[in-house]
């Protein structure tokens, strides 16, 4: 009944909001109900006398492959208030995180990797079809025949990350190493994407990699950086000897190395201890500077 009324796209109408909110919980609905029985698979709906074919867009260039993401979360069930400004674009489709959640799989969050998602629902008589649009390559896509502007939330998915006190696990992290709950490691913050250059963040003294939350969300704010770049946390307890802890980044973007090897030169930016962890993986670390910096 909404398709039909989207307009441009561009203005907020009774008829828009419906359709993007059909959209992003049939998705959500889809790949979660049964165990996902049904998801990805042709799919015949009746109503009343109504019957419509529904089916799942491939994967492309700007469209994600319906079983990349093994779960969905509506943006707007995500609470926006750890972020000064959030980064929402109006436009057509429901905005959605995807999460991408493998046992083994490397450098993932402990809650799965997580990215912008926008579904559109395009109808051809009774066949319907449901993409997964990637918005943060593509800012439009032809929904209904037009070329539109997506909906997206930039913010969701940084924010679907599990938020912790900072300031206690900081201070843990630097006197109780035996205590510290915070993230260890390198981590990516979105899907691997070898188009896109790495930002490699390293947090400093008594601090978690959840400092740099803000500056990666003002980031995602500009269509051209986020088009461009992608971003990775290194967490670490700071109480541990700086070598050591200069050692395991070193080790974490050896291992990225091996597994990626076409990614893009990588971007360290540091705060404070963090930028003597960096500077180490510049330098050539021999064991007698082992010895000495831990002795």
């Amino acid at each position: 009944m909404t398709a039909p009324l989207l307009g441009t796209g561009t203005q907020e109408t009774p008829a828009r909001d419906t359709y993007n909110t059909a959209a992003a919980e049939l998705t959500v609905l889809l790949r979660s109900v049964d165990g996902g029985r049904l998801w990805n698979h042709p799919l015949t709906v009746t109503n009343g006398s109504e019957t419509y074919h529904l089916r799942l867009q491939p994967a492309g260039p700007d469209t994600w492959a319906p079983d990349y993401f093994t779960s969905f979360k509506l943006a707007s069930s995500i609470q926006e208030k750890y972020v000064k400004t959030p980064i929402e674009v109006a436009g057509v489709g429901g905005a959605l995180v995807g999460v991408r959640l493998v046992p083994g799989q490397e450098f993932a969050p402990q809650r799965g990797i997580s990215a912008p998602v926008t579904a559109t629902l395009d109808f051809h008589g009774h066949d319907a079809t449901l993409a997964l649009r990637r918005p943060a390559k593509q800012p439009t896509a032809r929904v209904e025949g037009a070329v539109r502007p997506l909906a997206a939330n930039y913010s969701a998915p940084l924010l679907y990350y599990k938020r912790i006190n900072e300031t206690l696990t900081g201070l843990t992290g630097a006197f109780a190493i035996s205590h510290f709950t915070g993230p260890t490691g390198l981590r990516f913050l979105q899907p691997y994407d070898p188009e896109r250059i790495p930002l490699v963040f390293v947090h400093g003294l008594m601090a978690t990699d959840q400092m740099w939350l803000n500056v990666i969300n003002d980031l995602e704010a500009d269509p051209v950086l986020r088009g461009r770049y992608q971003y990775w946390e290194f967490g670490y307890p700071t109480g541990n000897p700086i070598a050591y802890s200069a050692l395991k980044l070193r080790e974490a973007l050896a291992k990225v190395d091996k597994l990626y090897p076409n990614h893009k030169g990588y971007v360290l930016i540091a705060h404070s201890l963090g930028g003597v962890l960096s500077h180490m993986q510049v330098v050539t670390l021999r064991r007698e500077n082992w010895e000495r910096t831990c002795g």
